[in-house]
């Protein structure tokens, strides 16, 4: 088991890594739309919140050498499902097919005052 971790992307929350490299995968724990310079939440639409979230997963992926194209299964937690459609456009933005697995998630709260947060598992082969 190896640790992933960058300055590319938000340091962690909590006692979690950015990501694990073991067996032949790469599991990045769930992003969120924060500047990992500034710490600061980035838009203040669903829109803007999934685009840096998934900027945030791709720079984690760029640090083990990976990329969006390497995501096999990803899950989207999404404060309120009204905003579903938005975070699937930008979602289509930014994968290619053929689309990942996933799931999506209406959750009553996330760890910070986020409308989204994106976890990926990705293949490192």
């Amino acid at each position: 088991m190896e640790e992933i971790n960058t300055d590319e992307a938000p340091p962690s929350i909590g006692p979690f890594s950015q990501a694990i490299r073991d067996g032949g995968r790469i599991y990045v724990s769930g992003q969120g739309p924060v500047d990992p310079e500034s710490g600061e939440i980035v838009g203040d639409t669903v829109r803007e919140q999934t685009a840096r979230t998934l900027e945030n997963v791709a720079a984690v992926l760029e640090a083990a050498d990976r990329s969006l194209d390497d995501v096999v299964k990803a899950t989207v937690f999404v404060r309120d499902m009204d905003d579903y459609d938005a975070v699937n456009d930008v979602y289509a933005d930014y994968m290619t097919e053929p689309y990942p697995a996933r799931s999506a998630v209406e959750v009553a709260d996330l760890p910070i005052d986020i409308g989204v947060e994106i976890e990926v598992v990705a293949s490192d082969q």
